[in-house]
């Protein structure tokens, strides 16, 4: 048996490290819930998010904070051109041909990845990656405190650009009733680009949060990716406060499972918990039935 301290100290962690999940999952539950397709490319693009940011470490000496607001640029820019001019034009409306053009997108990426980068690990190193804070008896990383508060933060204005703005009202009509929105003057193609933009700067966010304690090689982001759609299901498809809920649930019993089980065999609880829901709650926590 662990002690209080350590638990507690495990769990904490598990919320940290849940929220970047959660930022993660936002881009995936967000194109399911407008363009209603699971966007297999999703981990692909972490990736290169991810390889930007060692890179504008490693070469430009940029700080992976400071590169958050030009990664979040370029990369809603290159979601955009990918899906008005790859996706679209390639899937010719059908739902399926979306599947299997971001399949092929996914397989491309990675093995352009693979081509430029190799297979091998690469991290980055900056003054706090190993600083922690002290809260009481507990030791909490500095980098992962950002990533919490970082992740919160793009929550919040996610929503409210969903909630307040012109675009975000859009991006709903368009999610609720596309040939309405049409009908009414709202350009559906736009909206579906906007839409995909928004998941890919997502993803370039994440990837600034994530990079100063983790790793990146050319297929690391399957494994996140495989977190992310169990997020989405346990929060709702399509459900943005169900994302964050998921987010955090999933790292604690990530967390808890790597404490008791071994590092190595964290992720069994999550598989456990994607299995448990769709078996009892299909719909997820925030989902409705259709």
């Amino acid at each position: 048996m662990y002690s209080f301290a350590i638990v507690a100290e495990a769990m904490l962690n598990g919320l940290l490290t849940g929220a970047v999940y959660a930022l993660i999952a936002l881009g995936l539950t967000l194109v399911y819930g407008v363009l209603h397709i699971i966007n297999f490319a999703h981990g692909a693009f972490l990736t290169c998010a991810m390889f930007a940011v060692w890179a504008a470490h490693s070469m430009l000496g940029l700080d992976p904070y400071l590169a958050i607001l030009p990664l979040t640029l370029i990369f809603f820019a290159i979601g955009y051109g990918v899906q008005r001019f790859v996706i679209g034009p390639a899937s010719h409306g059908d739902d399926g041909n979306i599947l299997l053009v971001t399949l092929g997108l996914s397989i491309v990426i990675e093995n352009a990845l693979l081509a430029v980068f190799r297979s091998d690990t690469r991290s980055l190193s900056t003054e706090y990656s190993f600083n922690v804070v002290e809260l009481g008896p507990l030791l909490i990383s500095q980098a992962r405190l950002f990533g919490f508060a970082g992740a919160l933060v793009v929550t919040l204005l996610l929503w409210l650009v969903l909630a307040r703005t012109d675009t975000g009202k859009a991006i709903r009509a368009v999610a609720k009733e596309k040939l309405g929105a049409s009908l009414v003057g709202i350009d559906v193609r736009h909206v579906y680009a906007v839409t995909f933009g928004i998941g890919c700067a997502t993803l370039a966010v994440a990837a600034c949060l994530l990079m100063p304690t983790f790793y990146v090689n050319p297929r690391v982001g399957g494994a996140f990716v495989l977190v992310a759609f169990t997020i989405v299901v346990l929060g709702g498809m399509g459900s943005i406060p169900g994302a964050l809920a998921g987010g955090l649930f999933i790292g604690v019993v990530e967390s808890l499972c790597g404490l008791y089980l071994g590092e190595s065999l964290g992720q069994i609880g999550i598989f456990l918990i994607f299995i448990l829901v769709l078996l009892f709650r299909p719909t997820g926590l925030f989902g409705a039935r259709a």
